[in-house]
């Protein structure tokens, strides 16, 4: 199977670590390993203490799974398997998918999420939004793309890098059209609570639908990323056995150490998500009277959820040429090209507290 080089990974590992400033990382500030530490109970504190450094169980530790799985309504601990995301999506994708199938994927999308798909030789069909409507993915669309063949459905909300967001009627319609082709619906719920009004947090699709495969993690909402732990959630035992089979060939299990600390982030995960949250919300507020002062340079859409959002540059520099220049100058922005949306558009990343000394930066060099 052919190896499509990531575009967004190649930006990120020509430009992550050699530059001072970011504008457009996807997730929150990390949270430091002492601090992580310091909120765990007792229970957790003595998992650590304890902590042998041998092979975990390759479905991830019994605990996480519970935790993992008491985030979700009706969903059981052994429908919940641990991967590192990027390693989820891979998997999922190859035990679902056949050269030949019928995908729909939400576009602008993390690259994977349509790409594995079209390597392994499946026909990947784009759900566009429409960004005069805020990013909106109409339903409507969705429905004038499926076929009877349909394999796969995939989804991505909050959306990166839009940070749009279905509202609870579009996902309802969303898997009632997903279900009368009697096709898979793969979510990736990555950014889900990081909602700037927590009343509009959806309900996972694994919530909804029995053929829905959901993706998360603690990269995204609870700042860490460097644990590598994510998870699968499937309702489907057979499914669930193909995903196991698989990963005996990729990671076989975890590691020790970061299941017990992404265990002992989810149990504090209300402070971790509030905190995040407020900083979402004050970078936003920087941006939109940033971008509000330069009418002739960017116009903004603004994200609904997420630490990401799509601003429209108006200028007669493309984003890439502006983004390379960018990086000459220490400072990380993500264009639109990356995502194979154009070369009119940046993403943003919310999520820093660094955020405002890097706007400025972007404000010196435009």
């Amino acid at each position: 199977m052919p190896c499509t080089p990531f575009a967004l990974e190649r930006w990120f590992a020509r430009h992550e670590f050699s530059t001072r400033w970011t504008l457009s990382s996807s997730d929150c500030d990390g949270l430091s390993q002492a601090e992580l530490l310091a909120g765990a109970d007792a229970e957790l504190r003595a998992l650590w203490d304890g902590l042998r450094l041998g092979y975990t169980e390759s479905a991830g530790h019994p605990l996480l799974r519970a935790e993992v799985a008491a985030t979700y309504a009706g969903v059981a601990p052994d429908e919940v398997q641990a991967f590192v995301p990027e390693e989820g999506i891979y998997a999922a994708m190859r035990c679902l998918l056949e050269p030949g199938d019928r995908v729909v994927c939400t576009v602008p999308a993390y690259q994977s999420l349509y790409q594995v798909a079209a390597d392994l030789g499946c026909e990947v069909v784009p759900w566009k939004p429409r960004e005069a409507g805020g990013w909106r993915f109409d339903p409507d669309d969705l429905a004038a793309l499926l076929r009877p063949a349909t394999r796969l459905v995939v989804v991505n909300f909050p959306h990166n890098p839009t940070g749009a967001l279905a509202t609870r009627g579009e996902l309802e319609r969303i898997v009632e059209l997903v279900r009368a082709r009697g096709a898979w619906l793969f979510s990736d719920e990555m950014y889900r609570g990081l909602e700037r009004d927590a009343a509009e947090r959806l309900p996972s699709a694994v919530e909804r639908y029995e053929r829905a495969v959901v993706l998360s993690g603690v990269s995204k909402t609870l700042g860490l990323a460097g644990l590598r732990v994510g998870w699968l959630v499937a309702r489907d035992a057979e499914l669930r056995a193909r995903l196991a089979a698989f990963k005996d060939y990729l990671t076989i299990c975890g590691s020790a150490p970061s299941e017990i600390l992404a265990l002992i982030g989810l149990r504090g995960r209300e402070a971790i998500l509030a905190r995040h949250r407020e900083r979402i919300a004050r970078n936003l507020a920087r941006l939109e009277a940033f971008v509000a002062g330069r009418p002739a340079t960017l116009a903004l859409s603004p994200p609904r959820a997420g630490p990401v959002c799509f601003p429209r540059l108006t200028t007669r520099e493309g984003a890439t040429a502006l983004a390379e220049r960018a990086a000459a100058a220490g400072l990380l922005l993500v264009p639109s090209s990356v995502f194979d949306w154009g070369d009119a558009h940046l993403r943003f990343g919310l999520g820093r507290e660094s955020f405002g000394e890097a706007l400025e930066r972007f404000g010196a060099l435009l």
